[in-house]
């Protein structure tokens, strides 16, 4: 009988002038039964009283949970596959988890990640894991390379966005043309208007070019055109902005806009045949454009090849080039134009980008590679080029 059960609770005491004082009687030799016989007098009781209804058992699942991790039992069943985005904590793994069904609870996946040292070396990705595994079995999962989707692609420095196009359709199958219509709304890919802005009074183009950064990816699978281009957009908004690059550039290249930065930037990609000369060679293009240089114009070749390559024809060295491609009235890009070209000629990397924001103090207006190594000479008057031609010549450079 329930009556001559003893579930561990105190008659209350009567304290002064007659209020009831709730406590606890203190037994004989010990402190009172704690906390583990409390758990085991609810149990009993809420077993007892199996009998009212449904409710009370949901009582003991409720206080089960409490004491106890939900957790499934082995290395599951079936086969799903669950993404772990960049930036990802334990719990947000946890969540995907739990969504997918692979693991029982948040709690379950984020104890044994804690219990395993190897846990932090768990990366983005898409994973191919079981259904209803155990917390650990599904970190384990997790831990071997096997489980990893690897669809990774690495987009080389200073690649336009046409060649990338190709690079990506090989590799995911999305057609080129998907990429093409995607790249036609910059703004809806994540560049955030303001980056157009140009303090030159030229009108802005707004295109995806130079925004595309070049990295290695893992494409996810099923992505389409307009995920992977949010994603090497993203990874740009990512890196500049670590950089500080656009507020640099508004503070220290007087007047030059960041929009029109990220063009020198990609001019010295494209031109630098060594790292070492990347923050030159953006010096030459900003005294230049805005500088002394007699035309104002860039006066290079590669503004001409990215023309043609816009239009679908084949790039050209500059030997090749004749005389009505390298003046072609019709090419915004044309070579003779004053101040900046219209948009960036590729996607520069980190360090291009940043001899565009802080390029080395210097006049120079002319440059030619002396060694096979690609390091150039430069130059502030046309004599001294002359003087470096003739050193690139003797080398079998030009």
């Amino acid at each position: 009988m329930i009556d001559d059960l003893d579930l561990g609770f105190d008659e209350p005491e009567r304290g002064e002038k007659g209020r009831h004082r709730r406590g606890f009687r203190k037994r004989k030799g010990g402190s009172g039964g704690g906390r583990g016989k409390t758990f085991l007098a609810l149990l009993m009781a809420l077993l007892l009283l199996g009998g009212i209804g449904g409710g009370a058992f949901y009582g003991f699942d409720r206080i089960q949970n409490y004491f106890v991790t939900p957790d499934y039992d082995g290395s599951g069943s079936g086969e799903i596959t669950v993404e772990i985005k960049n930036g990802a904590l334990l719990a947000d793994m946890a969540d995907a988890l739990v969504a997918a069904d692979v693991v029982k609870s948040q709690k379950a996946f984020i104890e044994a990640a804690e219990a395993n040292s190897r846990s932090k070396n768990i990366q983005p990705g898409t994973y191919k894991l079981r259904k209803q595994m155990s917390g650990a079995s599904a970190v384990t999962a997790m831990l071997d390379l096997k489980n990893k989707i690897v669809n990774g692609l690495t987009i080389p420095e200073g690649r336009t966005s046409f060649n990338i196009y190709k690079l990506l359709s090989e590799k995911t199958k999305v057609p080129v043309k998907d990429f093409q219509a995607a790249a036609k709304d910059p703004e809806g890919l994540g560049i955030p208007d303001w980056w157009f802005k140009r303090a030159d009074g030229k009108k802005s183009v707004k295109s995806v070019e130079g925004f595309l950064f070049p990295d290695t990816y893992e494409i996810p699978p099923k992505s389409t055109a307009e995920s992977i281009l949010k994603l090497m957009v993203n990874r740009f908004l990512s890196v500049s902005g670590e950089m500080k690059f656009a507020d640099r550039v508004q503070e220290e290249r007087g007047g030059v806009s960041p929009y029109e930065a990220l063009i020198v930037a990609s001019l010295a990609q494209a031109e630098a045949g060594n790292k070492d000369d990347l923050g030159k060679v953006a010096r030459v293009a900003y005294n230049r454009a805005y500088g002394e240089f007699p035309c104002n114009c860039l006066e290079m070749d590669v503004t001409v090849n990215y023309y043609l390559e816009s239009i679908g024809k084949p790039t050209k060295s500059s030997k090749q080039m004749t005389a009505a491609e390298l003046d072609d009235q019709r090419n915004p890009y044309n070579r003779k134009l004053r101040g900046m070209i219209p948009t960036p000629i590729n996607n520069p990397g980190k360090q291009a980008l940043e001899g565009a924001m802080d390029p080395p103090p210097g006049k120079w207006l002319y440059f030619v590679a002396i060694d096979k190594q690609g390091h150039s000479e430069f130059a502030e008057t046309y004599e001294q080029h002359q003087r470096n031609e003739n050193k690139a010549r003797e080398a079998g450079i030009i």
